[in-house]
Formats: C-alpha cells, sequence, structure tokens
C-alpha cells in the first residue's frame, strides 16, 4: 500500500489488515528499523526522497534557463482558439507568459501566477477555479477547486509537479495541491507534464499522473553523463510516453501555430540546422506503443507526430529509444 500510493495512514492500514492500530504502529516500527519504510505522524511513507516542499520562492531561482526552454518548446503545442487547463507550478508559470500571444485561448487554471501572467492578455480568457489559497505556491486548492472542474472538458493539461518516475508518474509533496491536478487531469483529453532532467528519476509522496496516463513530457537536455535521467526517459518511452526535449537556448517556434509533421518540423527538433550555427546532429524516434487517446478530430488541435530525440542529447547512452521486447 505505502509503494502504491507514496504514504498510507495507520487507521488506513489496521482496517486492511483487520488488526488495531497498536498492533499496526507496533509492525511499521519494526519495519522502519529494516529500512522499508519511514515513520510519520499517523502514518508511514517510503523511505528517502520524501522532502518537504520548497515554497516559490526557492523555487522561482531553480533550473530558470531549463524552465524557460521547455515553456518555450510547449506553447508550440496550443492552437488558436483552443481551451486547455494549466497548474500551479513556477514551470507552469513560464509557459503562461508564453501563452499570452495566443489568439482565442481560453485557460482554465487554479494558479494565482498564471492567471496573473495573463492578466493583460486581451485575447486570451482566463477562468480561475474556487478554493482555498496555498501560499506556499499561490494556489487554489481543496474541495471549492475540485468540484468547479466537474463537468469541464479540454483539448489537454499541463501539469508540472516534483518528481516524475516510469514507475508512479508524476508525484508532489503535498496532498492537496495532488488532488486538484488529479482532478485537472479528469477535465484533459490529454496530459502535457513539464518537468527539467532534475524531476527526472525523482519520487515524492503523493502520484498526482500514472505514467499511462501521460500523453507527454516535454523536458530539457538532461546533464552529460546524466544516467538516472536517461534511463528514466527510456523507462518513459518503454510505456508509451511522447518524449519533447527542449535544447536551452534554442529558438523556440511560434505559439498559436501548433507543431509540424514535415521534416525538421514539430518539437522534437534539435538539429540546429542551417541557421543555428551549430552543427546538424541525428534525432532517433521515439514511437513507444500505442497510446489509447481518443482521436483528434481532423483539423482540430492534437499532437502531431512522433517526437525526436538525439543521441548527444543523452549523452549517448541511449541507442535505440524503441520500446524493449518484453
Amino acid at each position: 500500500m505505502v509503494r502504491a500510493n507514496g504514504a498510507v495512514s495507520l487507521r488506513e492500514l489496521a482496517r486492511v489488515v483487520q488488526t488495531s492500530e497498536v498492533t499496526v504502529r507496533r509492525d511499521v516500527r519494526a519495519l522502519e528499523a529494516e529500512g522499508l519504510l519511514d515513520r510519520r505522524h499517523g502514518g508511514a511513507v517510503l523511505p528517502g526522497g520524501f522532502t518537504r516542499e520548497s515554497g516559490f520562492p526557492q523555487k522561482s531561482h531553480l533550473a530558470t534557463a531549463e524552465k524557460t526552454a521547455i515553456a518555450d518548446l510547449a506553447a508550440g503545442l496550443v492552437e488558436e482558439g483552443e481551451a486547455v487547463v494549466v497548474g500551479a507550478g513556477t514551470t507552469t508559470q513560464e509557459l503562461a507568459r508564453r501563452l499570452a500571444r495566443v489568439p482565442g485561448l481560453t485557460v482554465v487554471t487554479n494558479s494565482l501566477l498564471v492567471a496573473q501572467a495573463l492578466a493583460h492578455a486581451n485575447r486570451v480568457e482566463v477562468v480561475m477555479t474556487g478554493g482555498t489559497l496555498r501560499g506556499s505556491n499561490y494556489a487554489l486548492v481543496g474541495s471549492g477547486a475540485e468540484q468547479s472542474l466537474q463537468g469541464l472538458r479540454v483539448s489537454r493539461a499541463f501539469l508540472s509537479g516534483s518528481g516524475l518516475t516510469a514507475e508512479r508518474g508524476l508525484s508532489t509533496s503535498n496532498m492537496l495541491s495532488a488532488s486538484v491536478d488529479r482532478a485537472l487531469v479528469q477535465a484533459a483529453a490529454e496530459v502535457v507534464v513539464l518537468a527539467d532532467h532534475s524531476k527526472l528519476g525523482t519520487d515524492t509522496m503523493f502520484q498526482t499522473v500514472p505514467t499511462d496516463v501521460i500523453t507527454r513530457l516535454v523536458t530539457n537536455e538532461p546533464l552529460t553523463r546524466d544516467e538516472r535521467s536517461a534511463t528514466e526517459l527510456q523507462a518513459l518511452a518503454d510505456q508509451g510516453v511522447q518524449i519533447a526535449v527542449a535544447g536551452v537556448g534554442q529558438p523556440a517556434p511560434a505559439p498559436g501555430q501548433g507543431q509540424g509533421t514535415g521534416p525538421g518540423a514539430g518539437p522534437g527538433r534539435t538539429d540546429g540546422g542551417p541557421a543555428s550555427g551549430r552543427p546538424a546532429r541525428r534525432d532517433m524516434p521515439l514511437p513507444g506503443p500505442r497510446r489509447t487517446h481518443p482521436p483528434t478530430a481532423p483539423g482540430g488541435p492534437g499532437l502531431r507526430g512522433p517526437v525526436s530525440l538525439s543521441e548527444q542529447q543523452l549523452g549517448g547512452r541511449v541507442a535505440d529509444l524503441a520500446p524493449r521486447r518484453r
């Protein structure tokens, strides 16, 4: 139960195993001594890696160049006249600043930072959820936020989080934030996760988006010889997640025009090309298994074709990112 959910209460454990909380508490203490879990007040969590969530001032100064590159690339997925949901976070805040240039766009969000970034965009309609303000990340959470999303349907959701693994998907350190993120996912036909390389392979307490629900991951080039990130990207690809890698400092596609399907077009292009001043490099397809998302109507917004990921971007570690045979 702890592995599946990230955390579990003593009361829930006692109910499942049909014993008293006193007995469960004794067993949890024994498991902690063996290093299998960590005790918390009234419950237990997986050992290690579940640190307290940083606040907005700290997060806003971390990986700023990577977040900018990711936001530039993700903005190119959005079409004119589309309706999307955008979750809370410093990366999604960067995305919102670019979405301000997309005409006819409707953005539903629980983030005050996202709403502020779009406040003066005359051609963008912003819809805020209800809820209770969580001051550490300027997000609206709680039952009011979740209820306001009921019955909503948009083309895609853009979400960030505290960690991303192939085993559990996207996760965060706060239970209320995780609950609202799940409601945002339920409102969208496709889910796009924005996560810089430092979050790859990191697991935090509360799961928000299971891996099989993630349509696309937009990330940045891992650092050279970053074994953990390269391994996690391969594992995500094996499970059918489309990977788009943003090169820091590269020119971004224009928001509001979607992604092309011709040679060299689309979010996966990283070859530089003549205008970039860098030598071209070979990109490798990332097909993944077929997903079961509903088809997009002809001419409507959607994800356009396979995304490429180069050997150089993964430090030469990955020779073929097609799914491995089981």
